[in-house]
């Protein structure tokens, strides 16, 4: 079990309630923290001018409301807002959501009733996900459209994913006896005013995010060995002269990697002598190229923006980020924009800029393994069949290509594409939803990249017949790999062995 609101969530925690079977608990004391600021609320707003309890909602705030209309006005933001276009957000994404939703209002500074956080745990326990769009929000007043698609199930309407198939919300809670939220004060706006989309989406992002980075580094580690580069551009001695902690974390982790390697050459070995300089012209070439020999280079920069991205997003997280903020212990109100994704979208932004190199490192080097006339060492395309009548990976590259180029697209950043809208109420916004979510695009992509990178890497070591040679890290991944994948000369479509091995990248833990 992992209890909220006793102690900030990690990323770890997030991964274990996604896909290791772990459950949300409540801590008692949180609970007493979101009753009490309930309580106050109600105390507090009587007589009082207070946004989203008397007052309309965004430019209409001018309005009154009376208090017959009190609850109507929150159930009708729900349903106005219930106004989402696109695809579905997948499962995961949605309990990522519910996750992020939960845990800021479980800070006790909504003012929501009890009944809300519980009904939440009960959904995310049971896997009942609601149907929420993609497209709809701005990211400045949160999440507001796919927020309001999670309070319309939280009230026991719209359509909710359960068990794999699509069903009315109604018909579901009816059958498992589950109760919907009655409205209170202001639970509406409480639970659609807020960034969980952004951030539920973000996490999801962050963990696929290390995990390239970790197949990344070892596919790089991969593509040195087969080639048997030299191993002073991941050595400890020429790294630690550049300051840069992600640098050499990732020179770190290729020495762990190639540690054992038969195929990797020391430098002083085969250049460091006197017969090394008698020949005029050098056939061994003297440095590698650059996607092989500034890896460290390359990856350091998307290591320390993930961990920069990490802490910010787990910030969001654990932070409360709806409007107005319910300070029970100071007694007050206080009326703001924690609501603003600005945190959350610069980060994703830089996230998808960084894994769109990494997306064009691992293209460099997979062309670098295709194309005979730069390695020297492997027929065109790593054909195993014969020459001219068969093409090996030859199509898979036109994959990778295309699939690059696309990161490289969706890599304009959103943080700076604000749109006023809202009457001009929001002059300036976030795009943080839009942001995660190219991001995810982005992670997508470069997934399929890495895979092709990898079933060209198993082609190469049966070309040389060197699986013997490799390290026992690289060893363990083309077992692994050879078993989903088996070496092929004759060609045949290989779109299904694309997904099973992106598949068996996204399987992976956390770290590999």
């Amino acid at each position: 079990m992992i209890r909220f609101a006793q102690s900030p969530l990690t990323l770890d925690d997030i991964a274990d309630l996604l896909t290791g079977g772990k459950k949300v608990a409540i801590d008692p004391a949180a609970i007493q923290h979101v009753k009490d600021s309930f309580e106050f609320l109600k105390k507090f707003s009587a007589n009082k001018l207070i946004y989203g309890i008397n007052t309309g909602l965004g430019p209409m705030a001018q309005y009154k409301v009376r208090e017959e209309n009190s609850m109507q006005l929150q159930y009708n933001l729900i349903r106005s807002h219930s106004s989402g276009a696109g695809s579905a957000l997948s499962p995961v994404l949605v309990k990522a959501l519910m996750i992020a939703r939960l845990n800021s209002l479980m800070q006790g500074y909504s003012g929501v009733h009890p009944d809300v956080v519980e009904l939440l745990q009960v959904l995310i326990n049971r896997d009942i996900t609601p149907f929420i769009p993609e497209h709809g929000g701005v990211g400045a007043s949160g999440d507001l459209v796919q927020l309001a698609h999670l309070a319309l199930v939280l009230i026991g309407e719209g359509e909710v994913m359960y068990e794999g198939k699509m069903e009315s919300t109604a018909d579901l809670f009816r059958r498992l006896n589950i109760s919907p939220l009655k409205i209170y004060l202001r639970e509406g706006l409480a639970i659609v005013n807020g960034t969980s989309a952004m951030t539920g989406i973000s996490l999801v992002n962050l963990i696929r995010a290390k995990k390239l980075l970790n197949w990344s580094i070892l596919f790089s580690a991969m593509t040195n060995e087969v080639v048997s580069a030299f191993d002073d551009h991941f050595s400890k001695e020429l790294n630690a002269v550049k300051k840069h902690s992600g640098q050499n974390l990732v020179a770190q982790r290729m020495r762990e990697i190639l540690n054992d390697s038969k195929m990797i050459r020391k430098r002083s070995d085969h250049l460091y002598n006197a017969e090394s300089i008698e020949q005029d012209i050098f056939e061994d070439k003297v440095q590698e190229y650059y996607s092989l020999r500034c890896i460290t280079q390359v990856l350091g920069p998307v290591f320390d923006t993930l961990e920069n991205a990490e802490t910010i997003v787990l910030d969001e997280l654990n932070s409360v980020n709806d409007n107005p903020v319910i300070d029970h212990k100071n007694e007050n109100v206080y009326h703001g924009g924690n609501f603003h994704g600005d945190y959350i979208s610069l980060e994703m932004d830089k996230l998808k800029i960084a894994i769109t190199k990494l997306s064009m490192l691992s293209e460099r080097q997979l062309n670098y393994l295709l194309n005979d006339k730069l390695n020297n060492k492997f027929p065109p395309f790593v054909n195993l069949g014969t020459l001219g009548i068969h093409f090996g990976m030859q199509g898979m590259q036109f994959t990778a290509t295309s699939t690059v180029a696309e990161n490289q697209t969706l890599s304009f950043p959103m943080y700076v594409h604000s749109i006023p809208n809202n009457n001009d109420n929001q002059d300036i916004v976030s795009m943080g939803c839009n942001s995660a979510l190219m991001t995810k695009k982005v992670l997508d992509n470069t997934f399929q990249v890495l895979s092709i990178q990898i079933m060209t890497l198993v082609q190469a070591i049966d070309y040389l017949s060197c699986s013997t040679k490799l390290s026992s890290a690289t060893k363990i991944v083309y077992e692994e790999v050879r078993k989903i994948f088996p070496k092929f000369v004759e060609d045949q479509p290989k779109y299904r062995d694309l997904l099973k091995i992106s598949q068996f990248l996204e399987d992976s833990p956390l770290s590999n």
